[in-house]
């Protein structure tokens, strides 16, 4: 892990080596997309046939159905531990108390005597999911996005993952998942963008994966199909100062540090003493990880700064926009008021990035790479579309047609004014003057 030390000097912009200093690990997005470009064409153009030989290609599965029987849902939860499934059902409950107070009421608003406008919200009516299969089953995304999913009243819910882990068959059906298939990576996403015979095509496609997945995503995005975010490799970044525990601030880093070659960690702290000891903790925990490989991996990626001041920490914080951002400083409440860019913050020594991925209710799919600089992470937002309802009465309509009328007419936009006039006229359509018709 690269220790670096900055001068005590304000943050003025992406210059003097700022954006280098933060850059993630690069990938070659132009070579993944040579290579996912020709599955979805295939999928789009062969349907399951392409599918099945992708899945012995990749996935090294020979399969001859690619939906999950019920039969194999329903034996899931005989194959769990009653501890698992006691954590999930706690998880899924504080998650969905969290998702479900997001619901809004529909509020009118009279914005003027007589014009009434309200929003309201309606469920996306068929989404997909996305569940990586690799080396970690991620069921817990399963409650992740399933919870918001049924709460929005999403019709349907379709699960894609190369994995029949019984912890992600017992979370979908928990959740609600109407259909599961045994399909991954970019394949997986051809098939819920353009449908196939066995896969029905969706509206939206939420999910982690990798960069595959994520340049799979990215392009079918690009012919309409909506996507959840453009999310890359795990990421945290810890503000830590004397008060915080190394062990603690070593174990957070670690904790993606293990998700894959591929993830970055960010150390950032005005204690040059703090740095050598969290070094020293990663050093002592790291070879302890079943995950060892991956996480010394991804410390080879990161990075220690020592920085000058707090100030300074903050404006290196903005700048970075971390997926996870744990504060582990005395004031961390003050100094995440002063955050404008992380997908998730973490306040104090006992609130570690675990917890936001698994239970204590707030949503671990968030923006990578940087883009939590313009993206939320999901939320029960994401499965619905906001629609406008407004009504106007004859009365308002008089007193807001002049308005409309000046404005239409200004643009060169007679129809728009007719409109207007046509039900402020006792006459007929037909008996409007010749200055007042459309030419």
């Amino acid at each position: 892990m690269e220790i670096i030390r900055l001068g005590n000097t304000p943050f003025g912009g992406w210059g003097a080596g700022w954006e280098h200093l933060l850059s993630r690990p690069v990938m070659d997005f132009a070579e993944v997309e040579s290579r996912v470009a020709p599955i979805l064409r295939r999928v789009r153009s062969e349907g399951d046939a392409a599918l099945f030989e992708f899945s012995r290609q990749f996935d090294h599965l020979d399969l001859t159905s690619l939906e999950v029987p019920d039969k194999t849902l329903a034996a899931a939860e005989g194959q769990l531990s009653e501890a698992l499934k006691t954590a999930i059902q706690t998880a899924y409950s504080n998650i969905r108390r969290f998702h479900e107070a997001q619901k809004q009421p529909v509020e009118k608003i009279e914005t003027s005597p007589g014009v009434v406008c309200w929003r309201k919200s309606v469920g996306i009516e068929k989404v997909g999911i996305y569940i990586p299969g690799g080396t970690a089953p991620l069921f817990s995304t399963v409650l992740m996005l399933g919870i918001p999913a049924a709460l929005a009243g999403c019709r349907e819910v379709v699960l894609c993952s190369p994995r029949q882990h019984p912890a992600i068959l017992y979370a979908a059906h928990l959740v609600g998942v109407t259909r599961i298939f045994r399909l991954g990576g970019a394949q997986a996403i051809a098939a819920l963008a353009y449908g196939t015979e066995s896969v029905p095509k969706v509206d939206k496609i939420f999910g982690p994966g990798n960069q595959y997945v994520t340049t799979a995503k990215m392009l079918v995005a690009k012919e309409g199909v909506a996507i959840d975010m453009p999310a890359g490799p795990s990421e945290v970044a810890v503000y830590a100062d004397d008060t915080a525990p190394p062990a603690f601030v070593a174990a957070d880093l670690l904790s993606q540090a293990e998700h894959g070659v591929d993830s970055q960690v960010l150390l950032v702290s005005q204690s040059e003493r703090m740095i050598e000891r969290v070094l020293a903790e990663l050093q002592t925990q790291l070879p302890m990880l079943p995950r060892a490989d991956f996480a010394r991996k991804a410390l080879e990626n990161s990075k220690a700064i020592l920085v000058g001041s707090q100030q300074e920490a903050i404006d290196l914080l903005n700048a970075y926009a971390a997926e996870h951002l744990i504060l582990a400083v005395e004031n961390a409440e003050a100094v995440s008021e002063k955050i404008i860019n992380a997908g998730s913050i973490f306040l104090g020594n006992y609130t570690p990035e675990s917890a936001g991925d698994y239970a204590s209710g707030t949503n671990h799919t968030l923006p990578t790479n940087g883009y939590a600089r313009a993206y939320s992470g999901v939320s029960l937002d994401s499965f619905v579309k906001k629609i406008t309802v407004q009504h106007i009465s004859r009365e308002g309509l008089q007193a807001l047609g002049a308005t409309i009328i000046e404005m239409a007419s200004a643009e060169s936009l007679e129809a728009h004014a007719n409109a207007v006039r046509v039900r402020l006229s006792d006459e007929r359509p037909s008996e409007i003057g010749p200055a007042e018709a459309v030419s």
